[in-house]
């Protein structure tokens, strides 16, 4: 059974940083695409970053752009999305999600999804 564990959201200041962490379980992590969704209430889902499995990156949406990095850890079956000068309107729940489709992933259409993680920013 695949699981995907979110840990390391929580409420801060703008202007603040946070690092998201998802842990991965049941599947061979060195073979699946991952990636950082995001939804904010009232707000659809949208892509944050996704890291392939050669550790290709792409680049976040325009609201985040020099904002985010994210980085895999396939000894520890780890994904990580490190965040910085956080806004209010980062505010949403964080997902991190698997798949050995590319363009699954990038469609936003992967197999395997994690509970969520809240970020909170706050003014």
């Amino acid at each position: 059974q695949v699981q995907l564990v979110e840990f390391g959201g929580g409420l801060l200041q703008a202007g603040g940083s946070l690092r998201l962490s998802c842990t991965a379980s049941g599947l061979t992590f060195d073979d699946y695409e991952l990636g950082w969704f995001r939804q904010a209430p009232g707000k659809e889902r949208e892509g944050v970053a996704f890291i392939s499995t050669s550790g290709r990156t792409t680049n976040p949406p325009d609201s985040m752009k020099g904002r985010v990095t994210i980085d895999r850890d396939n000894a520890k079956n780890t994904l990580y999305l490190q965040m910085n000068s956080l806004k209010p309107e980062d505010t949403a729940i964080y997902y991190c999600a698997a798949d050995k489709s590319w363009g699954e992933m990038r469609f936003g259409t992967p197999r395997y999804w994690g509970q969520g993680t809240q970020v909170t920013v706050s003014s």
